[in-house]
């Protein structure tokens, strides 16, 4: 099977050439896209050189059996056709077909045999935030079904991108020297701040991002859950953390909970307050699971648990995730 990466140069692209190296992904040849500016780039996998090839309107992807596509909307929209006209599987990173009825969206913890039923052979990736919350509310929906979720979000500069990694980089430097900081990626200065806004603000004051992890979560885990978020963008250069608030039918107590975490798929549990122990980005970047800890009960409601997750969205929300749903077609 001939695999392709389509924006392999983005901070997702890289972490797919990582991703797909450490858990030797079976396949037969690697094929790498990108832009015009990007093509004739060589990367190393497993020990042999590859050179990116323009991403064109052609038949280039007539022997490719699954495609990565971590691009941007307007070039997944762009290409959709031209990549799946032969037959591959579009796994699509970016947010323009997520909630399309005819494109599963899938986390494989949670709903892997939507994968199946793909209509356009195209296949979308949640958002990182919806990722790693899902990830973490299936183990609660197991013991008992969740009627509202409250969620907090503290998100990292590499959600938006290598280039916003190396801005958060560059202010921190500047600041330091006593220079103005860059801003460019960012609405304001990101270093030592917080800016309690991810995309843009739409007319109910919610922001595209807040919207994204209500309309997801709903889709992926087939259920009318009710979600609320606020999502702020902190200066952590990688891994997002987010404080939940979950209602559940029925009191689950903390042990219930902590038994469920330790159980789900996907999830490790790190929760021994008296010795300072709960997940912490510095600590988990690079890593595969949805660390979750702090579980408490909500105080305000007899139905309610609190808890906080920190997951690399970079991997589990990114390239991780799309690799786990080709495995899973794979063994299909």
């Amino acid at each position: 099977m001939k695999i392709a990466i389509v924006g392999t140069s983005g901070a997702v692209g890289q972490e797919l050439l990582s991703v797909l190296e450490d858990r030797n992904f079976p396949m037969d040849e690697l094929v790498l896209f990108g832009s015009s500016r990007s093509a004739g780039t060589t990367y190393t996998f497993r020990g042999k050189t590859i050179t990116v090839k323009e991403l064109q309107h052609n038949d280039d992807f007539k022997d490719i059996g699954i495609a990565f596509v971590s691009a941007g909307g307007s070039t997944s929209i762009e290409f959709a056709e031209t990549i799946t006209k032969h037959g591959a599987i579009m796994i699509d990173n970016s947010s323009a077909f997520r909630m399309d009825d005819d494109v599963p969206l899938v986390v494989p913890e949670i709903n892997a045999e939507d994968a199946l039923n793909r209509p356009r052979n195209i296949i979308a990736n949640p958002n990182c935030t919806t990722s790693q919350l899902v990830v973490a509310l299936k183990a609660i929906e197991d013991v008992s079904h969740i009627r509202k979720v409250h969620v907090a979000t503290y998100q990292a500069a590499s959600g938006a991108g290598a280039a916003a990694m190396k801005e958060l980089e560059n202010q921190h430097k500047q600041l330091v020297q006593g220079e103005e900081p860059t801003v460019d990626k960012f609405a304001y200065q990101l270093a030592y701040n917080l800016i309690p806004q991810v995309d843009v603000f739409t007319d109910n004051g919610y922001t595209k991002e807040e919207m994204k992890m209500y309309h997801e979560t709903r889709k992926i885990m087939h259920s009318n859950i009710q979600v609320s978020a606020t999502c702020v963008r902190v200066p952590v250069m990688r891994s997002h953390s987010e404080a939940i608030w979950v209602e559940t039918e029925r009191p689950i107590s903390i042990e219930e909970a902590q038994e469920a975490f330790r159980n789900a798929n996907g999830v490790e549990l790190i929760d021994d307050p008296a010795q300072k122990k709960y997940p912490m980005p510095i600590e988990l970047s690079g890593k595969d699971p949805v660390y979750v800890g702090r579980i408490r009960k909500d105080l305000a409601n007899e139905n309610g648990l609190t808890f906080w997750t920190v997951s690399d969205q970079i991997r589990k929300g990114a390239a991780l995730n799309a690799v786990q749903i080709a495995e899973y077609l794979i063994k299909q």
